[in-house]
């Protein structure tokens, strides 16, 4: 009895041992795989990261896609839109705009914006029967805005005529031809890519004077600019 109870004994701790070298190189072998995973998802966010810088780079070069008009340059074909007194969405073309006549078309970053409401828009309608009285036609506002906005626009500043036109760049195409977009897609304000700011003289579809200025600035294109020039 007391050989089966010590052999009974033996048996017992020896099972003992062996489950726990068994738990223990169990655990040996679980720990590795955890720092695997944990290793493996590092550079799935260093590939996220590296995909963002791209994705910036990108939009930092649109706006050296095509070089600025110059004057002595033919106007490309654009259609503009534009809000009639009943709101019907209507067209204006650049040959409607310049055949055959002398216009101003001058443009702004961004409706409501600033500098454009308090300066640069102010210095046209104020100065509009001086521009005609020289032999402008045509004056017209450029944004990259949607025609329902610069009606508003043009409603909170007071145009009643068509003495100033505020003409909306469907897309940006007109912008775009002219290489005059102004990417502002990393400021925190939502404009994304618009125009930069300029006027210009064209007789008969044919650019005369072009003050493009750099960026959102306002140093040579106001009206007082192109009365000096017309």
């Amino acid at each position: 009895m007391a050989a089966a109870s010590a052999t009974a004994t033996a048996m017992s701790r020896l099972f003992s041992l062996t489950t726990t070298k068994s738990t223990l190189s169990t655990l040996a072998i679980t720990t590795p795989s955890l720092h695997f995973r944990r290793s493996s998802f590092t550079p799935s966010l260093s590939l996220r990261r590296n995909i963002h810088h791209r994705r910036f780079s990108t939009s930092s070069t649109a706006s050296t896609i095509s070089a600025a008009i110059s004057a002595g340059d033919n106007l490309p074909n654009a259609t503009f839109s534009y809000l009639d007194a009943e709101n019907n969405v209507q067209t204006l073309t650049t040959d409607d705009l310049t055949a055959g006549k002398t216009a101003v078309i001058f443009a702004v970053p961004g409706a409501f914006t600033p500098t454009c409401s308090q300066k640069h828009v102010p210095s046209f309608i104020q100065n509009a029967a001086a521009l005609k009285s020289k032999g402008v036609s045509v004056i017209a506002c450029v944004a990259v805005n949607d025609a329902f906005v610069m009606k508003a626009w043009k409603e909170s500043l007071g145009v009643t005529d068509e003495s100033v036109v505020f003409l909306c760049d469907v897309n940006g195409e007109f912008t775009k031809a002219i290489g005059a977009e102004l990417d502002l897609t990393d400021k925190p304000v939502g404009l994304g890519v618009r125009s930069r700011r300029y006027a210009m003289i064209v007789n008969d579809g044919v650019a005369k004077v072009v003050n493009m200025e750099e960026g959102g600035a306002f140093t040579f294109s106001s009206a007082e600019d192109m009365l000096k020039l017309v």
